[in-house]
């Protein structure tokens, strides 16, 4: 979201050189920038203790499987919401999460935080969020997911990261 008013006083931004950012909106009423903002979310591939990968499927939104993913809630930091997130779509026991790196997904203009989330091996209990639930095989995740997508490209890296001991 880019600031035309100010969200404190309602008074019309300007253009106003900030440093090293450039040209900010700016609100002369509350003499402070008004950065750009936009939704950060996380993205997991959830890897159980067996060395499985549990994908999902979300018929709304695509055809395809993907890994879980949702919004960061305000007080809760990015691991607590992938460890949630994981939990409550899956219905499984977390227990552990690693960041892996971040991306940027354009279409959507939101920050995608990337966790590998530990889970125990078990059966899924899908949530009402998905429609289907689906354990695979390490090597076999990433040609689940839509060829070049944020999640396959986490999955491939949370693989790399697996066979070399580094998971």
């Amino acid at each position: 979201m880019r600031f035309e008013y100010c969200p404190f006083c309602g008074g019309k931004t300007v253009g106003r050189e900030t440093g090293d950012e450039g040209l900010v909106p700016w609100c002369d009423n509350c003499t402070r920038p008004l950065f750009d903002m936009f939704p950060t979310c996380v993205l997991c591939v959830a890897v159980s203790d067996e060395g499985r990968v549990a994908l999902i499927k979300q018929n709304g939104v695509t055809d395809h499987y993907v890994g879980v993913a949702g919004y960061i809630k305000p007080g809760e930091n990015a691991e607590e919401a992938a460890a949630r997130e994981v939990g409550e779509e899956l219905g499984l026991e977390v227990t552990g999460v690693r960041y892996m790196r971040s991306y940027w997904y354009d279409k959507r203009c939101m920050m995608m935080l990337g966790y590998t989330v530990f889970v125990k091996q078990g059966g899924l209990k899908p949530s009402c969020e998905v429609d289907e639930a689906k354990w695979f095989d390490m090597d076999d995740a990433p040609a689940a997911l839509r060829n070049t997508s944020l999640i396959q490209q986490l999955a491939e890296l949370v693989v790399k990261a697996y066979k070399s001991g580094e998971l």
